[in-house]
């Protein structure tokens, strides 16, 4: 198994992107810290991760207090080592709205919060993780195609890909790699139905043709954190079925 005798604490547990990689790491053999505010989501992943074998902890975390953040990172620290941090937490955005007629309140929020969340995890897991000289942080960040109407969103995702580049830096000479998952959305969730696999190519917006289901973000989530991606750092992973290509 590529992640046996690893330990994982995936925030944001409770959503839908956070639960598949929660339950990929399982089955891959790591021991997962499933972190978030919804306690009977996590709850019921944490459940459904032991019926098949595997082992999760539920811990509720509001990731905007550093105390706490901090307080929950050395206990799993001290209990075991941090091997492996996926944060897939929301920004809570404002979107649907052109720039133009947004308050620029609800334009900054989704910013706010992302590096706020990010830069507590970040902090609070990297001290663990530099100081045992391994590790490895992954970040769930949004595309970057041009796509009118999403408020802060797009400035919120520029600027996760900055501090996870300078975290890559500041971490690396320690041991620990530092890369985000870009991603454009899932078939499976209720705001994206998808392409047709039957339509002609060029006729979808997606070079793939496909766009990732959630067990696909978690496989590679999976194969990120793995000893197999050990030269993976710094580095922007495209999920995107080819909606975002370079």
């Amino acid at each position: 198994m590529l992640l046996e005798d690893k330990t994982a604490i995936v925030y944001g547990a409770a959503g839908a992107i956070g639960s598949a990689v929660a339950r990929g790491y399982a089955r891959e053999g790591a021991k997962v810290h499933l972190a978030g505010r919804t306690v009977a989501t996590l709850e019921a992943i944490a459940q459904r991760i032991h019926a098949d074998g595997g082992a999760a902890d539920v811990t509720p975390l509001d990731v905007l207090d550093l105390a706490a953040v901090e307080r929950h990172a050395a206990a799993v620290a001290n209990a075991s080592g941090i091997d492996i941090c996926f944060n897939a937490t929301s920004n809570d955005d404002v979107q649907g709205t052109p720039l133009v007629d947004m308050p620029f309140e609800d334009f900054l929020r989704p910013v706010t919060k992302a590096i706020t969340a990010h830069f507590n995890i970040a902090t609070a897991v990297g001290r663990h993780m530099t100081r045992r000289g391994r590790g490895v942080i992954l970040v769930m960040a949004g595309g970057r195609e041009a796509i009118p109407r999403l408020g802060g969103s797009h400035v919120a995702w520029a600027a996760l890909a900055g501090l996870c580049r300078q975290l890559a830096a500041e971490y690396g000479p320690y041991g620990v790699r530092v890369s985000w998952l870009l991603s454009s959305g899932s078939p499976d969730g209720d705001q994206h139905a998808g392409p047709d696999p039957a339509a002609a190519p060029g006729t979808t917006g997606l070079l793939a043709r496909h766009q990732p289901t959630y067990d696909e973000v978690a496989n590679t989530a999976t194969f990120a954190a793995s000893d197999w991606a050990r030269t993976i750092t710094a580095s922007e992973i495209n999920i995107t079925g080819g909606a975002v290509a370079d």
